[in-house]
């Protein structure tokens, strides 16, 4: 009795335990492609935003070459009266033209590195703004084409065109994102990573 009670436990277990496994099977995959890369290119706020951050780096490099030659222009004939006293000591005068020469060149210096990390934080932001609007507008048009995951076209070995979204996803891009603002990051999220 005990054996068949056993028996009929197991048979029951084992009548069980396929039903569980096949209710906990994932649903067939269906993949969406997107190429990031000419999103990035191509949406219209994108684009927008490639040439004002090409002119703030066009006048950066103005500003930093101004300043270039200005200390060239200045520190010449500094380096020619140390040069002309062939190894005597400046008088207080030219030590005086030194110090001020190098507190200019430190400030130069500083100026151009705020320029560069007030782009870099402008160019984050710009990041934010567009994956902020990305990620549902890839969401969008996965739930029209019924698929349940998206790759991105430079993650997949080889993709057939009816599954590249890339055109569906710029255009509804462009219609939620026509531009985006050319500010530094909130004070809030500059400590935060950038993502892509």
């Amino acid at each position: 009795m005990k054996t068949t009670f056993t028996l009929a436990a197991l048979g029951l277990a084992a009548a069980v335990v396929p039903s569980i496994a096949i209710a906990q099977q994932a649903p067939p995959a269906v993949i969406v492609v997107v190429d990031s890369d000419r999103i990035f290119r191509e949406c219209t706020a994108c684009k927008t935003a490639q040439t004002g951050l090409q002119g703030r780096v066009a006048a950066l490099t103005s500003r930093q070459q101004t300043l270039a030659t200005q200390l060239r222009t200045e520190g010449q004939p500094i380096e020619a009266a140390i040069r002309a006293l062939n190894g005597k000591e400046p008088d207080a005068a030219l030590r005086a033209r030194v110090t001020a020469f190098q507190t200019k060149q430190e400030n130069a210096n500083k100026e151009l590195a705020q320029s560069q990390e007030n782009i870099r934080s402008i160019q984050a932001n710009v990041m934010r703004q567009i994956n902020a609007r990305l990620n549902p507008a890839i969401s969008q048009v996965m739930t029209a084409r019924g698929a349940n995951l998206a790759l991105d076209v430079g993650n997949t070995l080889a993709a057939s065109q009816a599954v590249d979204v890339t055109a569906a996803v710029l255009a509804a891009l462009n219609r939620t994102l026509p531009s985006v603002t050319l500010t530094p990051l909130p004070a809030s999220t500059q400590n935060q990573p950038p993502g892509r």
